[in-house]
């Protein structure tokens, strides 16, 4: 079992339950419960719910099922802080234990050095240790949107600082050249055993240790063959590493480092940088390039100015002159490096993540040199519990925050939907050839001419939306416990009936999947869709609109449909959201049929009479009907008997041939008069598998039997599709 890391509200932690088997386990505790202790190695009996990993079954989704499999984890587990019970002796292995000793005794000193500051110590756990437990998704965004979050997550980069800054350390102490590096590698594997064996850390480790190899028997360490060497070493170790997105990313960007990165400094900051060197000495001057030569003069000559200028002493103005150019050589070998992992990487980033990052460039300039600091100050004060350099380590964080705070105002925050193979494969095409080292000017020109025009075409993404001209399609999307509906109507135009959410119940951490992010548009990104015109929320519950803001700001429609909405954080949340993006909000009401998109559109509810109470409701929904040709569909949002009973006795409800089944399937919706009047052929439930609701109830289901309606769940089929042509219905 690994050791337990404690949020604010939850303990999680890795329980092994027989070799090569384990669940993840989640304690939630009530007020007065605190949470056990639960260090590596600990024996336990706990008592909660079983199941089994599942998957939001729709294209485009992360198969999660995959992953924990991958980790030997095959069940998940939630329970109370209270039923667990510790046993008698322990188990595990010393050397994991010796690891995680040090990683938990980590994790506490941070606790104490930032007591009263949750954001710099979620911070400095994340980036220090691997370990986000206590990291919240909204303090990140701004990172993520910008293209800097890598320089946040436990990557080779840390690696790097960390054998730097020991080397260092260990030549200024004399130590001998062999001796230092035998350290620094051990260093090296230790950190990467106290950050978990992260995939990026142990690829880091091996390749230093190779490239440690080499140079203890006197190689040439070349970086594209020691790269060459781990990612093969990994590879027949793993096959399956080769997609994996982590292992792409990771190996893709030391390879643009070695391709594009080393040569462009060495054509153009190179030379300067070495004319740094004994900068008094003129005899060198005959022996370097006439351009390194030039630059050593300059320098001296304006050395001297300033010295004649500020009176200062001539040892003084040296250090300024030459300590300034090592700052504009190292910001723009910065900037070199941004750019050519930026371009080299835009595909990636717009397949995985969708999402490609114009103020990078500069944003990667500043953070990447502050997070890098921090990472051996970070160490340094959790060594000597030094409250001085933990405070300086906040500091650094909040000048990386301010930083891609900045730079996300004026971020266009583009998302692309990924481009289609052949682009694809153009773009890939164009990037290796102009790579290649021997091939004539021309070609690599050309070559880059080539790339950069299909890097803005998947940019731009000029490609029709994956939608039948002339037909009408309801989708129920899997969004687990809640709802979010998309309607393609016959003329094109499109609609999104809620973006699903995942319920806080007042906890002071939301969870750390945002459905409208995680979810909703990944599937509507692998349909080609760019833009929504119409967003419907049909209530204020976050099961249906706790992905919204996501949603809108994703996909920027033109309005956003509400039905009643009493006032709450959530809704706040939401309408701030839409009032930033300057889309117009609608409040629907009662209405007779509207032509839009080449359907027939009905609101059925809530009435112009309606009052909300003062705090969101199930009959707050927005219930509207869409006719297509002789088809029909009747979409109820979470409407219970109260308004279904006000609909039949106001003869609004008639025969549907598509019914959106009432608030999952609960035994207080879909009473007899609705089913009877309605008549559906078919019944979609939107529901959670395994779901704690106990949606949809078993009289439910009976009643929707006893009338021979076919029904759909998106916890047992997931994503359900159903396409009119105004006369038949084929269903996926």
């Amino acid at each position: 079992m690994e050791p337990a890391l404690v949020a604010a509200d939850r303990e999680r932690f890795t329980l092994e339950l027989a070799p090569q088997a384990r669940a993840q386990v989640s304690l939630f505790s009530k007020q007065s419960e605190t949470f056990p202790a639960l260090p590596y190695g600990t024996r336990i009996e706990i008592t909660g719910k079983v199941r089994r990993p599942h998957n939001f079954r729709n294209p485009g989704s992360f198969d999660d099922v995959h992953y924990l499999a991958r980790q030997r984890v095959y069940w998940m587990v939630s329970a109370d802080a209270g039923t667990v019970r510790k046993l008698a002796g322990s188990c595990g292995d010393w050397f994991p234990r010796f690891l995680f000793a040090i990683r938990s005794a980590s994790l506490d000193r941070l606790d104490r050095l930032y007591a009263d500051d949750p954001y710099a110590n979620g911070m400095m756990q994340a980036i220090l240790i691997g370990a986000t437990a206590t990291l919240d998704r909204m303090w990140t965004e701004d990172y993520r949107s910008t293209g800097v979050f890598h320089a946040l997550v436990i990557s080779g980069g840390h690696v790097a600082v960390i054998a730097g800054v020991i080397l260092l350390f260990l030549r200024a102490m004399g130590a001998p050249p062999t001796f230092g590096l035998i350290i620094t590698l051990l260093v090296a594997w230790l950190y990467a055993g106290i950050t978990g064996w992260q995939a990026p850390v142990l690829r880091s480790a091996a390749g230093m240790t190779l490239f440690g190899i080499g140079r203890f028997f006197y190689r040439d360490g070349r970086l594209l063959n020691v790269l060459a060497a781990v990612a093969l070493i990994f590879v027949i170790a793993d096959p399956e590493q080769l997609l994996d997105a982590s292992f792409q990313l990771s190996f893709l960007s030391v390879a643009l480092i070695g391709a594009f990165v080393v040569p462009a400094l060495d054509a153009t900051s190179g030379p300067l940088r070495r004319g740094l060197e004994d900068l008094n000495d003129l005899r060198r001057d005959i022996r370097l390039e006439p351009k390194t030569a030039q630059f050593r003069i300059e320098l001296r000559l304006l050395t001297e100015a300033l010295r004649l200028v500020s009176h200062a002493p001539e040892p003084a103005a040296r250090l300024f002159v030459s300590g300034a150019a090592r700052f504009c050589l190292y910001f723009w070998e910065i900037l070199v490096t941004s750019f050519f992992i930026q371009i080299g990487l835009a595909l990636l980033m717009v397949v995985y993540f969708h999402r490609i990052s114009i103020s990078g460039l500069s944003a990667n300039a500043i953070v990447v040199p502050v997070l890098s600091a921090v990472v051996p100050l970070g160490f340094l004060a959790i060594a000597f519990q030094s409250h001085a350099v933990a405070v300086l380590c906040a500091w650094l964080l909040s000048v990386a925050r301010w930083t891609v705070g900045f730079h996300a105002r004026w971020e266009p925050g583009w998302r692309i939907p990924a481009p289609p193979l052949w682009l694809a494969s153009l773009f890939v095409i164009a990037l290796i050839v102009a790579a290649l080292r021997g091939s004539a000017t021309r070609y690599r020109a050309a070559a880059w001419a080539l790339a950069v025009i299909a890097l803005v075409a998947i940019l731009v993404h000029p490609f029709a939306p994956s939608i039948e001209k002339g037909r009408l399609e309801f989708t129920a999307i899997d969004v687990g416990q809640g709802d979010s509906l998309f309607l393609a109507l016959p003329d094109g135009k499109t609609i999104l009936i809620d973006a699903g959410g995942i319920p806080s119940f007042n906890r002071p951490r939301k969870s750390a999947i945002d459905i409208g992010e995680d979810v909703v548009s990944p599937y509507l990104w692998s349909r080609s869709i760019k833009h929504l015109d119409i967003v419907a929320m049909t209530h204020a519950h976050e099961d249906h609109m706790g992905g919204m803001s996501a949603v809108l700001r994703n996909f920027r429609p033109r309005e956003l449909w509400v039905g009643a909405t009493p006032e709450s954080p959530e809704w706040t949340t939401v309408r701030d959201a839409a009032a930033r993006l300057g889309i117009t909000i609608r409040p629907m009401r009662q209405s007779e049929r509207f032509l839009f998109g080449g359907a027939a559109i009905q609101i059925l509810a809530p009435d112009t009479s309606y009052v909300p109470g003062r705090a969101p409701a199930n009959d707050d929904s927005l219930v509207m009907r869409v006719d297509f040709g002789a088809t029909s569909f009747l979409l109820t949002g979470d409407m219970e008997k109260r308004i279904e009973e006000q609909l039949f006795y106001a003869g609004r409800l008639r025969h549907a041939d598509v019914l959106k089944v009432g608030h999952h399937g609960s035994r207080t919706s879909s009473t007899p008069d609705l089913l009877d009047t309605v008549r559906p052929a078919f019944g979609v439930i939107s529901d959670g598998f395994e779901n704690g609701y106990g949606h949809p109830h078993p009289t439910t289901l009976r009643a929707l039997a006893d009338r021979h309606i076919t029904v759909y769940r998106t916890d047992i089929q997931g994503l359900v599709r159903i396409v009119s042509d105004g006369k038949r219905i084929q269903i996926d």
